[in-house]
């Protein structure tokens, strides 16, 4: 897992070009990272690849998932505005409430190049927001006020020195996470 300084979380990912087994590698790589790190979701560039995927496994109820891969995608449509709290496995013990588009049309392709469109919205509008965000080089503290931005700096500058909050092991964590 990629922690907050490294440049890869900073570089906008280029487009897939080839939808072969190495990418499909890659998303099942993604897949088993965010299942070990308790996440929803996970963006290649979270791993070190700087390529437009991420996967999506969000908890609809207590039976069902959205479990699915999301390749070179486009986000639209955007309707309504939800502010909620967001974490990030990059950036371990920072949470903080983020502003995003309730409901929007995703159009991408999965991880055998089919393409895709789906219209979602709620938690799952919210996880794709913020996969999308990673593939293009933004946080989620990028969309905070300058002010919760400064007051969260020394945390930042603490995790870019490689300072990991001490007893923070995300694994262990029941909560589900962004």
């Amino acid at each position: 897992m990629v922690i907050y300084g490294d440049p890869v979380l900073r570089r906008k990912s280029s487009d897939v070009m080839e939808f072969d087994d190495s990418l499909r590698a890659l998303v099942a790589d993604l897949f088993d990272t965010c299942k070990a790190y308790n996440g929803v979701g996970l963006a290649a560039n979270q791993v070190g690849v700087a390529q437009r995927v991420f996967v999506i496994d969000v908890p609809v109820d207590a039976e069902t998932r959205q479990r699915f891969a999301v390749v070179n995608p486009v986000l639209d449509q955007r309707m309504g505005r939800e502010t909620a709290e967001e974490g990030c496995l990059s950036i371990p013990g920072v949470y903080e409430e983020v502003v995003r588009a309730e409901k929007l049309r995703l159009r991408a392709f999965d991880e055998n190049g089919r393409p895709f469109e789906r219209i979602v919205e709620g938690y799952l509008a919210r996880a794709i927001q913020h996969e999308n965000d990673h593939i293009d080089g933004v946080l989620f503290t990028d969309r905070l006020s300058p002010l919760k931005r400064q007051f969260l700096r020394r945390q930042l500058d603490e995790l870019a020195r490689g300072e990991i909050p001490e007893g923070y092991h995300p694994e262990d964590h029941s909560e589900e996470r962004l």
